[in-house]
This record gives C-alpha cells, sequence and structure tokens, in this order.
C-alpha cells in the first residue's frame, strides 16, 4: 500500500532590520589568527535581530506570508507545529508552545528540535512527512528563527573576531500539507555521532556556558577543527544529496534548483561542482544575509520561488550539513507552483 503524498506546499520568510555592511565588522576587528581563514570571508551584507526582538516575534513575521496566501485558519488549523530555534529564548526550553500560542494554533504534536541545526528544515519536513503520511493530522507547520547573529556574534567581545562577520539572521515558516500539490519525493537524514560535541564554546578563562565570569563565549574555532569540518562538509552534503537521487531515480543533472545551508562562498561552490551543476541552478543569498544557518535553506527557496527561478514542474533539492558534521540531510520536492 502506498502512503499518502505529503506536499511542501508553501514557505514565507522575514528578515530583521535593514542590511549591515561588512564596514560594520571592520570598526572592530582585531588580530585574529583565522582572519584570512575561508571559512571567514565575509558576506557583504547580513541582517541582525533587534535586542527587543523575540525569536517567537521572527516566527511571527515569517507566517505573515502564509496567512496572506492561505488563510489564518490554515495556519490556525496546523495538526503539527515544529520548530527550530538557533538561540532560544530561555535557556531550559524549545520556542514550540509559544509559537503555537502567537499563531493561535491548537496543535496536537508540537515539537522542537534542537539536533538539526543548519539542516533543521531537511529534518523537520522529514517529520512532518512521517507524521501526516502516519494518519497524525493534514497540515504541518515548521518554523525556523536564525537569530545568533544579532546577539551571540554581536557581542562588544565576539564581534571582533573574524568568525563574527560571517553570520546573518533570518526566520522562516514552511506549510506542509496532506496533498499532491507539491509532493516530497524523497528525503535522506543521516546522523554521525562520532562528530557530536565538537563544536564547542570558548571562555578564557574557561567555564561552563551558564556559569557566570569575564568575556562572552564564542565558537571554539581551531585550523584542526575548520580542516576536519571542511572535508566533512564537502564530502556529507553532496553524499546526501546524491542518495536522494538515487532513491527517487533522479539524474543529478536533472535538478532544477539546489537550494543548500551557506556557511561560506567555499561550501558553495564545492557543493555545486560536485554535483555537476551550474551556478545558476543553485540558489544562495550569502552576499546579502550571509550565513543563515537553518533559515538558509527556505530563505533561499522562497527567493527561487518568488522571482521565477524555480517553475511548476522543477524538482528542487535542499540539502545541508550541521554544527561540525554531525548531521546532514537532503531533500527533493517537485515544485507544484504558488498559488
Amino acid at each position: 500500500m502506498n502512503e499518502p503524498a505529503v506536499s511542501l506546499t508553501d514557505v514565507s520568510t522575514y528578515l530583521p532590520g535593514d542590511p549591515i555592511a561588512a564596514d560594520y565588522y571592520a570598526q572592530f576587528a582585531e588580530s585574529d589568527d583565522l582572519r584570512d581563514n575561508v571559512m571567514f570571508r565575509a558576506p557583504k551584507f547580513r541582517h541582525h535581530v533587534s535586542p527587543e526582538e523575540s525569536s517567537i516575534d521572527m516566527i511571527e513575521r515569517a507566517a505573515q506570508g502564509l496567512i496572506e496566501r492561505h488563510g489564518q485558519d490554515v495556519i490556525e488549523g496546523a495538526d503539527v507545529l515544529i520548530t527550530h530555534t538557533q538561540v532560544p529564548d530561555m535557556a531550559f526550553y524549545g520556542q514550540g508552545g509559544g509559537i503555537a500560542h502567537r499563531l493561535g494554533m491548537r496543535p496536537s504534536w508540537v515539537l522542537d528540535l534542537h539536533n538539526g541545526g543548519c539542516a533543521a528544515f531537511v529534518l523537520a519536513l522529514n517529520v512532518a512527512r512521517q507524521l501526516l503520511a502516519s494518519g497524525q493530522g493534514r497540515t504541518a507547520l515548521i518554523a525556523i528563527a536564525q537569530n545568533a547573529a544579532g546577539q551571540f556574534f554581536d557581542q562588544p567581545g565576539v564581534r571582533r573576531k573574524a568568525q563574527s562577520a560571517v553570520p546573518g539572521d533570518g526566520a522562516a515558516v514552511g506549510l506542509v500539507t496532506l496533498s499532491e500539490e507539491s509532493p516530497v519525493l524523497g528525503i535522506e537524514c543521516r546522523t554521525y555521532g562520532q562528530y557530536a560535541g565538537e563544536m564547542t564554546l570558548a571562555y578564557d578563562p574557561p567555564r561552563k556556558w551558564w556559569q557566570a565570569g569575564p568575556g562572552e563565549g564564542s565558537i571554539g574555532f581551531t585550523e584542526s577543527k575548520i580542516t576536519k569540518v571542511l572535508a566533512r562538509g564537502n564530502r556529507q552534503v553532496p553524499e546526501v544529496a546524491l542518495a536522494v537521487c538515487d532513491r527517487i531515480g533522479l539524474d543529478p543533472k536533472d535538478i532544477g534548483v539546489l537550494v543548500t545551508n551557506q556557511p561560506n562562498r567555499v561550501f558553495l561552490r564545492n557543493w555545486r561542482e560536485a554535483l555537476e551543476l551550474r551556478a545558476e541552478r543553485h540558489r544562495d543569498t550569502f552576499d546579502e544575509c550571509g550565513n543563515l544557518f537553518g533559515a538558509g535553506i527556505p530563505v533561499n527557496l522562497d527567493r527561487a520561488i518568488s522571482d521565477g527561478q524555480l517553475e511548476a514542474g522543477d524538482v528542487v533539492m535542499m540539502a545541508a550539513f550541521a554544527h561540525a558534521g554531525d548531521f546532514a540531510g537532503a531533500a527533493a520536492v517537485r515544485w507544484g507552483g504558488r498559488a
């Protein structure tokens, strides 16, 4: 018996504030051993969440496009809500309940995902697909908030580091339905537990993240760690994308649009070359938005849909890896068009 079709019906997004140019970070930059590393070549612009703006605020603003196109009732009546927030507003719990309340929802399922990282949208789509196909509802929302740039990376002590100039903030909400409108053709999710914990926070002097002390925490990058992450990311993203292609019988050259996370320009180039795709078929907003972490895939997908790069009938391949390479995922959708 075939499973019922599940579709990624639509997506809408939000970028906070005005674009912030690279000059903003140049005024704070100090000598940094990693400043010339390819991982930290800054984008021209990025957006920052304001100190007063919560991740729930961001999701509510991102959802407006879906409300305008599909109606408030569709959002309020969703059976499943799956969320991912890069920097939770509160340490002990995720934002799922607060998002449900803000959007007027009474979902049967509320799930906060943390392990998906930059591939959270693919992981959430996989979970939503399984829940809807198994009879747990007819509609799901995927809500992603990347809010680390204007909070974590803009701390006075961190903004002086090369790593601070790359991230940008943004949010997205995807609508998943039990339908054949824009069917999910295949998904591949892989966990690489041996790399879990290799992404770390660094403090000087060392302390737990929750302990009081001098100085702000930053990502604990070293040349050795960066080399390993580059090697893993270069391998994992094409691997999961090709696994999906193999499962659904799609020649990679027939991918209509490739949408990935966007840590830096090197990864973007290497991934499309590995899949033998021309640059114009790989959508990114790196120089406009920087590294959007988990919001990268839905923001780029929304842009590809809005400007007609992704047309009805095209197959869009979404692929990403997370953290230091502990998770990777890819999903193919045959786009049916936006109503």
